[in-house]
């Protein structure tokens, strides 16, 4: 059974693994992992709740195995959402992302987005076929977003 809920703190360990993990962290610039301290984790964790629901991260858990996360943010000025997924690769290609993700985007809507994005790196090959299932778009990358040298894919989802 597939579990997707909001983080907590009792979660850290297991978000700090994720992020650890070159495998995982590789597409989004840190082939090493992200090495975190607890203090570090700690206080992300508290912005994270003290802004919900504009943002929201969601541990996903596999019966009782924690796989990866899901999140989304919220522009106020937009009404656009950033969403991402990012899951070991033993959860992989067995649907725990699309529930995952699935969830975050419901939530987005549910919580004032228009509309959702993501910016896949375009040799994540797996990720953007996944986006593309669950009926991403991709489109211009909007000058607000555009990064100097940015090689990402623009991708978004309206609500329908």
């Amino acid at each position: 059974m597939i579990i997707v809920r909001e983080t907590e703190m009792a979660d850290l360990p297991c978000v700090k693994a994720l992020w650890a993990d070159g495998d995982v962290m590789k597409f989004v610039g840190f082939p090493d992992g992200l090495k975190q301290t607890d203090e570090q984790m700690e206080k992300w964790v508290e912005r994270i709740s003290a802004s919900r629901p504009q943002r929201n991260h969601y541990s996903v858990f596999e019966d009782g195995r924690y796989c990866g996360e899901s999140f989304y943010s919220i522009d106020a000025d937009t009404l656009s959402a950033s969403v991402d997924i990012k899951l070991f690769a033993f959860a992989r290609g067995r649907g725990i992302a699309t529930k995952a993700l699935s969830h975050a985007i419901r939530q987005a809507f549910e919580n004032g987005a228009e509309k959702v994005w993501v910016d896949p790196d375009p040799d994540n090959i797996k990720a953007i076929a996944l986006y593309e299932r669950l009926g991403f778009v991709r489109k211009p990358m909007p000058d607000y977003l555009a990064e100097d040298g940015s090689t990402s894919i623009y991708m978004e989802l309206c609500e329908k």
